[in-house]
């Protein structure tokens, strides 16, 4: 049965505004430890089930295009079904998103564990935002940016907690999965039982074909979109690869997302000086520039410590895009409603895992090829193949399977070498993951490891460079809108009677 908002809860309980900002920030940590956890385990991934970074493209895609399923669908429904139908829904999807996953023996079931969890991401958004702009009506896009303190903020927590996790000694990729079921529990008690308030459209009177009309129609609401598709890849594409490049380098690689995110929660949580200084335009202008030179210099790899400089300057850069693209859209066309915010957050999401994510990987597996190639993959494979044949003769059970699932998957890349003179792409780097994860005690499993993860570190930082051109249209595009604002007299939101 539908719920209206008026009608949302137990009985006739009281309204608690204060609990549904707490319940709604709870349930947006869920999302961002599902980021961070899958974040963390795609290095794990490519060695135990010997995926491309292709195909680890495509499984953390899909723990982002999922998101983009379930706000299409139910974002212009949450008027009429209620906040808290779409949180249960996505409470249900949390828990059986992560136990599919935990549970999986292989690309499709981790496939769909991660849509199922994002499908639930997309939920929390879909309730929570028009929740949120209900909540707050005269002071938006602060508190959207306060709510959205919780993303990167819980990518924090669910980084350390993985971190952690692994300096104990507990290094299971399940183990680190089963985090997400922690905030999960915590934002079902605090919200499903609650009352809900209507959404502002609702209170409004706005029709069904009126936010459709103010979400399609409007060509502001048009160009947006566009440029959410943007500022989305620019912050979520490295995001979601920052921990498997950097620790194919040598690095810490889920410590340098934490340190990102940390930065982007502390401004987030400081947004109102900034927003009410600079106006949403000027901060999505300034925000364009800082990103894109923040992830030029992250691209060029390094030390250390000009990583985390990098780093710092790429997270002051990305920080307020989302939560202020939301609340520009709500502010200055308030009648598209949860329509507005949902197509907007879909077609980021969309973007991200559909296409920035995967190519960023398929970039990643042709540039890191060449790398190979010119470091000897060739000799390192014969030698490995030479030495697995010998080892397997010796070794009985589970151990001797394990080396000839390896040889399996080698000999055919060696076989294709010798016929045409040439190294085929993905299939050398898969074959020099199933070496190192053969278990074999031979040399040439180290220089495997010497060869494989610097040129899967210089592939995924390259792959970093080819969004940089989109901080220099995003430029031009939030420098016109800025320039026509200050023309007009300035920024002005506008109001729902």
């Amino acid at each position: 049965m539908n719920e209206t908002a008026a009608e949302a809860g137990s009985g006739n309980a009281a309204l608690n505004p204060d609990r549904l900002f707490l319940g709604s920030c709870v349930a947006l940590i869920a999302t961002s430890v599902a980021f961070a956890t899958v974040s963390a385990i795609m290095f794990s991934l490519k060695g135990e089930f010997v995926l491309t970074n292709a195909d680890v493209g495509w499984i953390a895609g899909a723990a982002i295009w999922g998101f983009a399923v379930s706000q299409v669908v139910f974002a212009p429904l949450c008027d009429n079904l209620g906040m808290r139908w779409l949180l249960r829904m996505a409470f249900a999807g949390h828990l059986a998103g992560t136990i599919l996953m935990i549970f999986a023996g292989g690309f499709v079931t981790l496939f769909l564990g991660a849509l199922v969890i994002a499908m639930a991401n997309g939920l929390v958004e879909a309730a929570c935002n028009p929740l949120v702009a209900a909540l707050y009506p005269d002071n938006k896009t602060v508190k959207l940016n306060r709510f959205h303190v919780w993303f990167p903020g819980g990518i924090v927590l669910g980084g350390l907690a993985a971190f952690g996790l692994d300096g104990v000694g507990l290094t299971s990729w399940q183990l680190k999965l089963a985090l997400i079921l922690i905030p999960t529990l915590a934002y079902g008690w605090l919200l499903l039982g609650q009352r809900f308030p209507q959404t502002e459209g609702r209170r409004s009177g706005v029709s069904m074909g009126e936010m459709f009309r103010a979400t399609l129609g409007t060509p502001l609401m048009l160009l947006l979109l566009v440029c959410m598709a943007m500022t989305a890849s620019l912050e979520l594409g490295p995001n979601r690869w920052v921990p498997a490049v950097l620790e194919a380098g040598g690095l810490a690689g889920i410590l340098v997302l934490v340190y990102i995110n940390g930065i982007m929660a502390v401004l987030r949580f400081w947004a109102g000086p900034v927003v009410h200084r600079l106006s949403p335009t000027g901060i999505l202008l300034a925000s364009a520039a800082i990103s894109g030179v923040g992830l030029f210099w992250l691209s060029g790899g390094g030390t250390a410590a000009s990583t985390f400089a990098a780093a710092t300057v790429f997270a002051v850069g990305v920080c307020y895009l989302w939560p202020t693209m939301l609340g520009f859209v709500s502010e200055q066309i308030p009648k598209s409603g949860a329509l507005g915010l949902g197509l907007m957050g879909t077609v980021g999401m969309a973007t991200v895992g559909l296409a920035t994510t995967p190519w960023m990987g398929e970039i990643a597996d042709r540039e890191s090829h060449d790398l190979l190639v010119d470091n000897g993959a060739f000799v390192v494979l014969l030698e490995g193949a030479g030495a697995l044949e010998s080892q397997q003769l010796r070794t009985p059970g589970p151990e001797g399977d394990d080396l000839r699932a390896a040889q399996e998957v080698i000999v055919p890349v060696l076989e294709t070498a010798m016929e045409t003179d040439t190294m085929p792409p993905v299939e050398t780097a898969n074959a020099l993951r199933a070496l190192i994860g053969s278990g074999s005690t031979a040399p040439s499993v180290e220089r495997a490891e010497e060869i494989l993860y610097p040129a899967e570190n210089y592939g995924g930082l390259v792959s970093f460079r080819y969004l940089v051109p989109l901080s220099g249209v995003l430029v031009v595009v939030f420098g016109l809108m800025f320039v026509r604002q200050r023309r007009a007299g300035g920024y002005r939101a506008e109001r729902l009677a």
